[in-house]
């Protein structure tokens, strides 16, 4: 590692205050190393500049002991080579053009000193003194010390050029000239307009020379933070500069000086580390920080004409399961397709952000018409419903959207933010796949929903599940062959919850691995007992998610809980439904044929609400398909229902798969499957769920229910 540069500065001050917090930004300062010795009084900084010379001198106008004007010139008598900085106040600037006369280099507005600030006006003030040194040389014809000063100026890593009082170039340094593009003989006597052209990087108009500045007004100038240097070849530098005036021995300005270098490379890395810093490293979209930040300036915007502002809130269906079954590589591709996708969605002043997973949020502003964000978000839901083609592979996602509209929904970026989550809440919870608006009734549904997730973390530890077990019954013989372990839960505040208001909500958090683990091992466990008290050997039929499914442990720990149980796996059957099976077609019938080959039974659950389709059934290793009861219900009355049951009868059977009915509530529906011959059905007709005893009595009672036809069926 090179060894850093020491400089020694003397704080002449009544502060210490001052002083600790100039210490501080000296900390970690690149290729220097600052030493800082504190004095109070001119007299303790007479004595110790006798004895430790020091390069800068940093000067508290507040000096007290003494005038500042005599404190300055003693200090210049008693360190003729240090530069002087000066600290002032805000209000002093004629005493700051008188201090300039008498030598000192530079100068900082007390209260609003940044670290990088000090850092370029203590490297400045040196080399400013540098180049005083090399004038009176010069002048006093001292060869020797001439070529030293000429060294060094020569050596240090900024560019320097000199000009006279008419503004004509006298001296340039070497990373001047490759800087700027002239060479030092070229450039010499040509005005500095000519060889330093500077312009807004913005604007592009010419900035005026701080050159001319520091010699016209006699004091130091600096250029804007955003200009941009053009080299003789109009290679573009942006650079930091400043420009300070020179005099002769008598005071009098001769010329000016002035100290700039590059800071492009600096620059882009800053601009590197902003964008970073509010853009998604995945897709180079916007990420939340950025988007705020436009959505309050939306919002002000809007807020002083009157206008609208609109906020879709969407979250990808499915993305999880791509992810977990194809890698996490797919998934980024696929989510960089969708963020392409959605960009193609709205209009310039827009903004497309994520942030984070699968959520994407759209900013529209200048909003005219509901109409028009409704119209906005069905183009983006079939944006999204397009397939991506990922890695020679069609994927496809949906997506549910939340809206919420400036300023009916919210005044500030927070709420507005908060409510469109709540609304795509809703959306998905409808399982349409679609977009709702926000409505307040649904901060009441979001905060229960909150609720009982918290309730629904706690149930297995406070034993609040159960299980009840619904039969399966033959429509040939009226015999119990199979049950359907259900899951209820039974919360000590609210009582008795059903299904369909928490396995939604286990599902989306993750909670179904653990009360799915459970469920499994229960079921199991039920069934080998039954088995052990010698009633007749049936199916136990659990159902399992998507997200169970894809789950790397479901299957070990499925395989294991059999193993513990000691229950046959022939005498498990389990339950998935026809959406997940399409949906993640790779994994389903990668994993289902896993469980085949163990011996373990699969059925199709919710048969002929989504794809009912022939051709993919073949793909997979089934058993059975469970007619779902929304057709059964009706079956025996309405035409349309009869002649699609009977379709899923044939094709099921075409398929050599056992064919059950769910939803079996009356006679007529009992007796029109059996005409069918339909092999299997379930519903309250027979049973409805009971618990594990009641279960085991009904097995042990001849094990039929009643049948049509069947006179020695038994009502449960």
């Amino acid at each position: 590692m090179p060894k850093k540069t020491l400089l020694n500065v003397l704080f002449l001050g009544k502060s210490l205050e001052i002083c600790r917090e100039i210490r501080e930004m000296f900390k970690d300062q690149g290729s220097y190393a600052f030493k800082v010795t504190y004095v109070r009084s001119i007299k303790a900084a007479e004595e110790r500049l006798a004895r430790y010379p020091v390069e800068v001198v940093l000067l508290d106008f507040k000096v007290g002991d003494t005038e500042w004007l005599e404190a300055i010139r003693r200090i210049r008598l008693a360190a003729a080579d240090a530069s002087i900085v000066l600290l002032s106040d805000s209000d002093v600037e004629h005493l700051v053009k008188q201090a300039m006369k008498e030598g000192v280099q530079d100068y900082l507005v007390k209260g609003m000193i940044e670290p990088g600030e000090l850092m370029r006006t203590l490297h400045n003030s040196v080399a400013w003194k540098l180049i005083e040194s090399s004038r009176d040389l010069l002048a006093d014809s001292l060869f020797v010390e001439k070529e030293s000063a000429q060294l060094t100026l020569d050596c240090i890593g900024d560019g320097v050029i000199c000009t006279d009082i008419e503004g004509k170039v006298t001296f340039l340094n070497p990373v001047a000239e490759k800087l700027i593009g002239w060479p030092s003989p070229q450039a010499i006597g040509r005005h500095i307009d000519e060889v330093f052209r500077i312009v807004d990087a913005v604007s592009r108009k010419i900035i005026l020379n701080p050159m001319k500045q520091a010699v016209e007004q006699n004091r130091i100038g600096h250029l804007p933070i955003n200009c941009i240097l053009i080299g003789r070849d109009d290679r573009e530098s942006y650079i930091e500069d400043s420009a300070s005036p020179i005099h002769n021995r008598a005071g009098k300005t001769i010329g000016s000086v002035i100290v700039f270098r590059d800071v492009t490379k600096a620059r882009t890395l800053a601009e590197k580390a902003i964008h970073t810093s509010q853009h998604d490293d995945l897709t180079g979209l916007p990420n939340r920080v950025l988007l705020n930040d436009r959505l309050e300036q939306a919002i002000a915007l809007a807020k002083r004409h009157k206008g609208q502002v609109a906020i879709l809130f969407l979250d990808l269906d499915g993305f999880k399961h791509i992810n977990d079954s194809l890698g996490h590589l797919t998934g980024d591709k696929l989510l960089q397709s969708v963020a392409n996708n959605l960009q193609q969605c709205v209009r310039m002043p827009d903004t497309v952000s994520r942030q984070g997973g699968d959520e994407f949020i759209l900013l529209l502003q200048d909003v005219k018409r509901t109409a028009d964000v409704a119209e906005t978000a069905k183009r983006v839901l079939q944006a999204i419903a397009e397939p991506h083609t990922i890695d020679q592979r069609e994927l496809h996602v949906t997506a549910s959207v939340g809206l919420s509209l400036y300023p009916d929904n919210g005044l500030d970026a927070e709420t507005l933010i908060k409510n469109a989550d709540t609304a795509m809440y809703q959306a998905k919870a409808s399982a349409s796949h679609g977009y709702m608006f926000f409505k307040p009734s649904m901060n009441a549904q979001a905060v229960e929903r909150q609720s009982i997730e918290e309730d629904l973390r706690c149930a297995l530890q406070r034993r609040e599940f159960t299980l009840q077990y619904q039969p399966k019954v033959s429509l040939k013989t009226g015999a119990i062959v199979g049950a359907e372990a259900l899951l209820r839960w039974t919360n000590s505040a609210r009582g008795k919850i059903p299904p369909s208001r928490f396995i939604a909500i286990a599902e989306d958090t993750g909670l179904i691995l653990e009360i799915g683990s459970w469920v499994l091992r229960e079921a199991c466990t039920q069934a080998q007992a039954w088995v052990k008290a010698g009633l007749p050997r049936i199916t136990i039929a659990v159902n399992v998610s998507a997200v169970q499914l894809a789950h790397d442990t479901f299957l070990p720990d499925l395989f294991s809980t059999l193993d513990k149980t000691g229950l046959d796996p022939n005498l498990l059957e389990l339950e998935v439904t026809e959406t997940v099976l399409m949906k993640h077609a790779d994994l389903a019938a990668s994993s289902l044929q896993t469980l085949r080959d163990k011996g373990v039974l699969i059925s199709v659950d919710d048969f002929g609400t989504g794809y009912s389709s022939l051709s993919y059934l073949k793909e997979f290793p089934l058993d059975s398909l469970k007619i779902d009861q929304s057709f059964v219900l009706q079956a025996d009355k309405a035409p349309n229902d009869s002649t699609l049951v009977s379709a899923i009868v044939s094709m099921g059977h075409s398929l050599n798969l056992c064919v059950i009915a769910e939803g079996v509530e009356t006679v007529e529906a009992a007796e029109f499957l059996k005409a069918l011959d339909c092999d299997e059905a379930q519903g309250r007709y027979f049973s409805g769920p009971v618990s594990a005893n009641k279960f085991a009595r009904l097995l042990g009672t001849g094990t039929s229910l009643p049948l049509p036809g069947i006179s020695e069926g038994k009502a449960a």
